[in-house]
């Protein structure tokens, strides 16, 4: 559903709308919610009194659970949808991020064309100007739906909104409204990508969506083929590909700030359908291996925010892109690549494709632009589930000061990250019979094993790989997430990144 925003000073006093949205924390006795913001009054007195009326009888509590649609008779705004936050003192941006995606789904099922919103002034002045944009992009995240492929539309398909975002207290600004909408655009264009089926979103369609984005935005476009890469012996990226009819590419976006000092680099793992090749996946949820390029979509929509937004630092966007299918070309268990890096590999599994792919990568975007930092985002393994759940992705990393960054843009966008160890002990695990090394380090710290293959390949490029298998598809529980499909992870994150970087 597409909400569009506008951002006033005004009260609500002569709002105008369907439906108006008001935020309330979780009411005590000593602090009932209706008295904790001062702008209410400017409300309707019918609407006023009716939301009394509502918190009196415990209908809504103001609990970070509750969402309540009350229906003011003979009022001008004729519905009033309220939205808990939960305590006071435990309210956050994310947990106002999630209080509005709450209310973006139940958008959804409303028919509505103007929507007011009221910024709420209660809240802590540590959360400062992140309170409209973590409305904004709630509201915007909470309301995706993926219906591309229905051919049978609902006949409650909902109509597009045209949402008044109130600030009396100019917590906000407009500006800071604009850039959480176009971040979270972006997201929802991350989550379209993950979501299409892989018959339709192939290594080819990825490259006309990359393109696409440049020429929309003035960015630098290319697009190695296969033969370009077997010249410069990309040997492990080509490995994964061989068993596919699909031909692999290599696809570069890059945006470039006149005044910017420094460069930072963006890989995304791009595998649109991962059967395992030879060593093939068990066939239950197979269909799901649709979501294995989320991490080329989240680096795809960081770039279209990015060149939206334009911040004062270059940023490179790689996408290895390929399919990983078993057939009579296909690679096997027990041969052996030489990558770009001039590094042998030795395959003991085809399917732990992905850190093949990016490796080739990595170390290109390494010599070819010589960044000040690498962030590689991959749905690289499923111990990092095992490990993590699904709330947090997991982190390795060879520069702690990176890590710091990569862990604070994490926290401000809501893409949570925790950082694993990287122990020397673990390369142990890596090394090869018969070549350099190996793809895979065994089932113990399967997921730090994978991250640390990959730091052989950035050379001494400060680096960040960020393991999204668990946070890229089918997260429950996190309001402004669909519970299926793809969450679009990472996007924000990276676009946080890129917009507070200011050097190691």
């Amino acid at each position: 559903m597409d909400i569009s925003f506008a951002y006033k000073t005004q009260t609500l006093r002569k709002a105008k709308a369907d439906c108006v949205l008001i935020f309330l924390p979780e009411a005590t006795d000593f602090n009932p919610a209706i008295e904790v913001s001062k702008h209410l009054e400017a409300l309707p007195k019918t609407v006023h009194g009716y939301i009394n009326e509502t918190l009196k009888l415990k209908v809504f509590s103001g609990k970070s659970s509750d969402l309540q649609v009350i229906f003011p008779p003979d009022s001008p705004l004729p519905q009033v949808m309220l939205s808990g936050l939960g305590k006071p003192e435990k309210i956050t941006s994310e947990s106002l991020r999630r209080a509005a995606g709450k209310a973006g789904k139940r958008l959804t099922e409303m028919k509505i064309d103007k929507l007011a919103v009221l910024i709420p002034d209660f809240l802590s002045e540590d959360l400062g100007n992140t309170i409209g944009p973590a409305v904004v992009e709630g509201l915007t995240l909470g309301s995706y739906q993926f219906n591309t492929y229905k051919t049978k539309k609902s006949n409650n398909t909902p109509n597009p909104i045209d949402a008044l975002i109130y600030d009396p207290q100019k917590q906000s600004s407009a500006k800071a409204v604009k850039a959480s909408k176009i971040k979270a655009d972006a997201t929802n264009f991350a989550r379209n990508l993950g979501n299409a089926p892989a018959n339709d979103m192939t290594p080819c369609v990825l490259a006309e969506q990359a393109q696409a984005i440049a020429k929309t935005h003035g960015l630098d476009y290319q697009v190695l083929e296969e033969a370009e890469m077997k010249e410069l012996g990309m040997d492990m990226l080509l490995g994964v590909s061989q068993g596919a009819e699909e031909p692999a590419k290599l696809v570069i976006l890059q945006y470039t700030h006149p005044k910017a000092k420094e460069t930072i680099a963006f890989v995304g793992k791009g595998v649109t359908f991962d059967s395992g090749g030879i060593s093939l996946k068990p066939g239950k949820d197979m269909d799901e291996m649709k979501f294995d390029m989320c991490g080329a979509a989240a680096v795809l929509g960081a770039m279209q925010a990015i060149g939206a937004l334009k911040p004062k630092v270059n940023v490179i966007g790689v996408t290895p892109a390929t399919e990983n299918m078993p057939s009579g070309t296909a690679q096997r268990p027990g041969d052996i690549v030489k990558s770009y890096a001039g590094k042998t590999v030795e395959i003991l599994n085809t399917d732990a494709e992905g850190r093949l792919i990016l490796g080739d990568a990595l170390t290109y975007t390494a010599q070819k632009f010589q960044p000040s930092a690498i962030v590689d985002l991959a749905t690289l393994t499923g111990a990092c589930i095992i490990a993590l759940g699904h709330h947090a992705s997991g982190a390795i990393t060879n520069n702690e000061a990176l890590m710091s960054k990569v862990q604070a843009a994490g926290a401000s966008s809501g893409d949570r990250v925790w950082a694993l160890p990287s122990y020397e002990e673990y390369d142990e695990q890596l090394k090869g019979k018969y070549g350099d090394l190996q793809n895979i380090g065994g089932r113990a710290a399967g997921t730090i094993t994978a991250g640390l293959f990959l730091k052989n390949f950035v050379e001494e490029t400060p680096w960040v790989h960020l393991d999204i298998a668990g946070t890229a598809w089918n997260v429950k529980g996190v309001d402004h997430i669909p519970n299926q499909g793809a969450t679009g992870v990472g996007v924000r994150l990276l676009v946080d990144l890129a917009q507070g970087w200011n050097g190691l």
